[in-house]
Order: C-alpha cells, then sequence, then structure tokens
C-alpha cells in the first residue's frame, strides 16, 4: 500500500509510535518558531527547564505582533527576546523584518520538514509542502529542549482540486472561505487536510499558503500541499532552490475521506460576523457601505496580491468615507512594493500604510470606530478581536476589499467597471536577510528582563479530589479571544501572569478574576463550557491564566485541539459531558464534586460528578493518550520536561 504525503513526512521523522489514526505518535522536528506575544513565556519555559541551547536544528524568535510601543512593555520584551535568542542559540528575526509565517515562508519553509510554530497560523508553511503545526509556547519549549513532538495521529483527509480559478476577480481567499462555508469552524477537528489533484498546479505557493494559513479556521492541525515544480520556482525565487524536493503523495494512497472541489466553480466570498465560516457570495452584499478596510497580515500579503491591489488603486482615491489600511506581511514585500511603485500608488490613492506586523489583526491599533463595519483580507472576524466590542467585521480577498476602498461599499468584482489586472509571481524576490540575527548561542550572553517580566508559574501535582465551584457556564465555540483578550492593553502583559490574568473573561464576566480569586482560596473553580471551547489563537496564556486563578478543571461538549492541548499542558483536566444533555444540569455558582480523578483517570477515564448544589449527578470523560496522563497527574508539561531532560 502507497503512502501519502503526510505519512510519508513522519514515516522520515518518526521516533516512536504508529501511523495509525488514533494512536499516539512521536516524531523529531526540523524547525520551532515563536512570536512575541506566545515567544515572551515560551523562552522564559525554556530557560525554566535548564538547558544551555536549543536542540532543534532550526529556531527562530519572530517580533510581530506587540509592536506599540506605547510604553516601556513592549520595548523590554524585545530585548527579552533579542538576548534569549542569542544565549540559547535561536535566530532573531527583529521588529520590522515582518510577520513570522510570511517570512519563515520565505526564508525557512521546506518541502519534507516538520515545523512547531507558536501561533495557530503556522500551518501557513504547508504551502511549501512541509508539515507545519500549531503549538502552545510550553510544547515548543519542550521541542526545543530535545523532546520528541508527541501527539495522536490524525484523519488525513484529501482535499482534491480540480479547474483553475477566474483571474483576477477570484483569488486563493475564495477557495478557503467557501471550504469554511462546507465544513464550518469544526470541521476539521482531528484531521489534517492534504490537497491533490489537477486544481493545485493552478496554484503558486503564495496561493497555497492563504489556504494552509485559514485551514486553522478549520480547526484542523494542519494542512499541506505537494511539493512539485511551483514549489521549486518559489524556492529558486528566493534563492533556497537547494532546498527543493519533489514530494507527492502514491497513487494508491489511503485516506480517511475525500473532499473535492471545482476551482472554476468559485466565486468571491465574504465571511459575515462573527465567525469565518459565516460565508456567503460577495454577490449577496453587493451595495453594502463600509466603513474600514484592512488589507494584509499573514493571510493575504504577498507581493502578488498587494501589486494586485495597488493595480486597482492606480489613478483612485480612496471613498470619502472609508478609511484604507495596508500592512504588508514581511519587509521583503514592502521593499519590492516600493521599488515597483506600488508603495507611491498606494499612498496617493489615500492608502494608510503600516509597518510590516499583524496589526489590525491581533486589534493592535486600527480598531474601527463604534458599530461601524469593517473589512479585512484576514483570517479571524470573532466578536471584539478588532478591539472594538460592537464592530462588525467581515472577511474578503484582497481585490474585494480594494474595490470597496474605492467604491465605498461591498462590488463583486465580476461587475466592477474597474480593470482588474492578472499580476504574475515575480521570478526573484529581493532577498536581504540583515534583520535576522544569526544565532551565537553563548553561555556568557546574559539575558535581560524587564520590570514586567515574571518567572513562569508550576501546578502542583494532580489531585485526586475537586471541590469547587463553577465560575462561568459558556456556550459553544468560545474562543481564546473570549478567554483572554488580545489587544494593545492587554498582550504587553504576556511575560506577567499575574497581570495578564486580571483580563480573563473580562469581555464576558467583568467580575470573573474577583470571583476567582476568591474561589482560589476555597478549593478553586471549574469552567463549563459547550461545543469547540477555546478555538482560535494559540496563545497559551488562555491555559496558564486559569491555571494560575485556581481553575482545576473545564467541561465541556468538545475541545479545539491547540486549546485542549494547552490545558493539559499547564495542568488543568479536559473533561467531556458524556452524555450532552448534562450540559444542562449545570448552573454557574453551583459546586461540584469529583472524586477519585487519580484512579479514573488511570482506568477507564469516566469520572462521576456530584453537583452538590442541585443534589443531583452526572458521568463526564476524558480521553487522554498515555503521555497526556502522565501530564496531567504530575502537573503539566513544564515538570514532566524538566524531570525528563535533567534527570
Amino acid at each position: 500500500m502507497g503512502k501519502n504525503i503526510v505519512e510519508k513526512i513522519f514515516d522520515a521523522h518518526l521516533a516512536a509510535g504508529s501511523l495509525k489514526t488514533g494512536e499516539l505518535l512521536s516524531v523529531r522536528v526540523d524547525q520551532v518558531y515563536t512570536q512575541d506575544a506566545t515567544g515572551t513565556m515560551t523562552w522564559l519555559e525554556f530557560e525554566a527547564i535548564g538547558l544551555d541551547h536549543v536542540k532543534v536544528p532550526t529556531a527562530v524568535s519572530y517580533v510581530d505582533h506587540n509592536m506599540l510601543q506605547s510604553n516601556f512593555m513592549n520595548a523590554d520584551d524585545h530585548l527579552f527576546l533579542r538576548t534569549a535568542a542569542a544565549r540559547f542559540g535561536a535566530y532573531f528575526s527583529r521588529p520590522g523584518n515582518g510577520i513570522c509565517h510570511q517570512v519563515h515562508l520565505e526564508r525557512f519553509a521546506a518541502p519534507g520538514r516538520i515545523a512547531l510554530g507558536t501561533d495557530s497560523h503556522t500551518p501557513t508553511g504547508g504551502g511549501t509542502g512541509m508539515i507545519a503545526i500549531g503549538v502552545g509556547g510550553l510544547e515548543a519549549a519542550s521541542v526545543m529542549a530535545g523532546m520528541p513532538f508527541e501527539f495522536t495521529m490524525p484523519k488525513i483527509v484529501k482535499v482534491y482540486l480540480t479547474g483553475k480559478l477566474r483571474r483576477p476577480y477570484v483569488t486563493a481567499m475564495d477557495i478557503i472561505l467557501t471550504f469554511l462555508k462546507m465544513l464550518t469552524v469544526k470541521g476539521g477537528v482531528g484531521k489534517i487536510f492534504e490537497y491533490g489533484g489537477p486544481g493545485v498546479n493552478d496554484l503558486s505557493v503564495t496561493e497555497r499558503a492563504t489556504i494552509t494559513n485559514m485551514g486553522a479556521e478549520l480547526g484542523a492541525t494542519t494542512s499541506i500541499f505537494p511539493s512539485d515544480e511551483n514549489t521549486l520556482k518559489f524556492l529558486k525565487a528566493q534563492g533556497r532552490e537547494h532546498q527543493w524536493m519533489e514530494l507527492q503523495a502514491d497513487e494508491d494512497a489511503e485516506y480517511s475521506e475525500i473532499i473535492e472541489l471545482d476551482l472554476s466553480e468559485i466565486e468571491p466570498m465574504i465571511a459575515q460576523p462573527h465567525s469565518p465560516d459565516n460565508v456567503i457570495s460577495v454577490k449577496e452584499l453587493q451595495g453594502m457601505k463600509v466603513d474600514q478596510i484592512c488589507i494584509g497580515s499573514c493571510t493575504n500579503s504577498s507581493y502578488k496580491i498587494m501589486k494586485t491591489v495597488a493595480s486597482i488603486l492606480r489613478d483612485k482615491t480612496v471613498h470619502e468615507e472609508v478609511t484604507l489600511f495596508i500592512n504588508p506581511g514581511s519587509r521583503q514585500v514592502y521593499e519590492m512594493l516600493a521599488s515597483d511603485g506600488s508603495v507611491k500608488t498606494m499612498i496617493q490613492a489615500g492608502a494608510r500604510l503600516l509597518e510590516s506586523a499583524c496589526g489590525p489583526c491581533i486589534g493592535m491599533g486600527a480598531a474601527p470606530g463604534s458599530g461601524q463595519i469593517s473589512l479585512r483580507s484576514y483570517n479571524r472576524n470573532f466578536k471584539g478581536r478588532s478591539g472594538t466590542k460592537d464592530a462588525l467585521v467581515y472577511l474578503a480577498s484582497p481585490v474585494v476589499c480594494a474595490l470597496a476602498s474605492v467604491h465605498g461599499q461591498i462590488v463583486n468584482p465580476f461587475e466592477t467597471d474597474i480593470d482588474l489586472e492578472d499580476i504574475p509571481e515575480p521570478e526573484s524576490f529581493v532577498i536581504n536577510d540583515n534583520m535576522i540575527i544569526l544565532s551565537r548561542k553563548h553561555k556568557d550572553i546574559k539575558i535581560i528582563k524587564g520590570p514586567n517580566i515574571k518567572e513562569v508559574p508550576v501546578k502542583e501535582p494532580l489531585e485526586d479530589t475537586i471541590f469547587a465551584e463553577v465560575l462561568l457556564k459558556l456556550s459553544d465555540n468560545i474562543t481564546t479571544d473570549d478567554i483572554l483578550p488580545a489587544g494593545t492593553q492587554v498582550l504587553p502583559y504576556r511575560s506577567n501572569i499575574p497581570m495578564i490574568s486580571t483580563f480573563i473573561f473580562k469581555n464576558i464576566d467583568e467580575t470573573f478574576y474577583h470571583r476567582a480569586m476568591l474561589a482560589k482560596q476555597n478549593g478553586g473553580g471549574i469552567i463549563v463550557g459547550g461545543e469547540n471551547y477555546g478555538q482560535g489563537s494559540s496563545r497559551e496564556h488562555a491555559a496558564i491564566a486559569p491555571m494560575y486563578l485556581g481553575i482545576k478543571a473545564v467541561i465541556s461538549k468538545s475541545f479545539a485541539r491547540i486549546h485542549r492541548a494547552n490545558l493539559i499542558n499547564f495542568g488543568i483536566l479536559p473533561l467531556m459531558f458524556s452524555n450532552a444533555e448534562d450540559y444542562e444540569k449545570i448552573e454557574q455558582g453551583n459546586v461540584l464534586k469529583i472524586e477519585n480523578i487519580i484512579e479514573s483517570l488511570k482506568k477507564e477515564q469516566k469520572y462521576r460528578v456530584i453537583n452538590l448544589s442541585k443534589n443531583l449527578s452526572f458521568e463526564v470523560c476524558s480521553n487522554l493518550n498515555s503521555r497526556e496522563k502522565e501530564l496531567i497527574l504530575q502537573g503539566g508539561l513544564l515538570p514532566y520536561v524538566r524531570k525528563k531532560v535533567l534527570d
């Protein structure tokens, strides 16, 4: 029996375990990269493990999220990251060099490799034919300490593409929005999407990267394309053709499922508030007025797409009732746009150009006005993520965004009077790595920590009995932005867990922090959720802060992959209702008791929950693999790794 692409890569990196779906798998990792919103904690965790240097072939520390320096905190963290990279042997991508996923795609991603990144959109690298998986910071720190990456083997789903895009009216963004409409934000949980079929030949690497980037919104472990002539062309244009290898699935490869998609039938699509899967066709919203437009981010900021935007803006003026922001994804793209006159065209049209950073996507500046409609070529439109609670954020292709910026309203690209150009991919890119500092790995280098940087909190081993209050009962699809908001007020405290904990669930319940601190003195607290609890960002702070506040367990109908892993990594029990209807038997304020936890964990993973407030009981369960059981028993991944590495 032949192998698919995913199996070939995992097999070449296999350290232990089985490639059988549902089995525990352990693989060696080639690359680990961090970004500053999650990377500060990752490097503090690596330091806490106690090693002198990283033990992976390539580690890169990026600065791209917290770029606004309104006080000392972000600047201090940037200095900490630079000195930690030098001390431990990682590359350091300086502020201004670009968004981690875009820069990593340009300068490090390569077919056949395995990469982990402390950001949920790490799968961007799958556009080059590599396995790229988003993980929590502590998981990344453990791999940098020499541990293999251990996880449960997902299902491999083949996406069979046929036809060709109707360029320039339809883009790669429309492909992934169509896919999200088909499968929803839960459709990829426990799966890896492997793209194939004749339609793949029609897509460049940067277009493929847009699709794999937003595969994160499906809840997928990752997404991957073959490595072919298009991959070689991209790597050659980046001066890295020596890293190319052909990588295709065998003809008799098997998959858990096959999904077919005809690219020629795809039309311009748009995601409505407040979820990336709330998708309809652009023509259904034609004529809707917009107030703000943001183009760029890690999803849609390649040179080709940015030059396309400039061509639409040429000799035009941004509508008088619209504000247009543009943030190219990397300095490489920015420099090329400056050289060919595209930056001048954008400025002349009235666009407000931002630096190469995540910016508005993560709520760092460019927040919409109260109640305004913001149209963005980004990957997420969760409520409040933009920095404005009552803003209405829509997601669409850069082409749709650029046209709307001129007209002041949604326009169907097929019906515009503006001539659209089909911009080709460049044959060569500007190569300038002077903003990437080479690793030095010197134990005498001093790591500099500002006053806002605090040590990593560590949880005690698992208790046999939980006696705790339900502090919050939540609905379906709660995001990590709901758990811990992003933005200019919160993220500067990313290296200060006691302080960032004051913001937990603040947008849902402003009393939560104070109630949690009170409950912590009396046994701790429990969170109750619905389906897909913890979707969205990989930020592990959404697990660390609850752990710091004494949360013992989260009981939900189901969990998003990365957040579930983060809960386990910090010793919080992720429990699921054995009967979903029992969700109705709990109310906020109820006191729950769970006994014989350790014995139940080691056996069938079924636990009896007694609701003392209602005098009733029900069953919950967990689905921890053998490694995850050990992590929970020891209080999380940090004490587990420290013991493994240093003993």
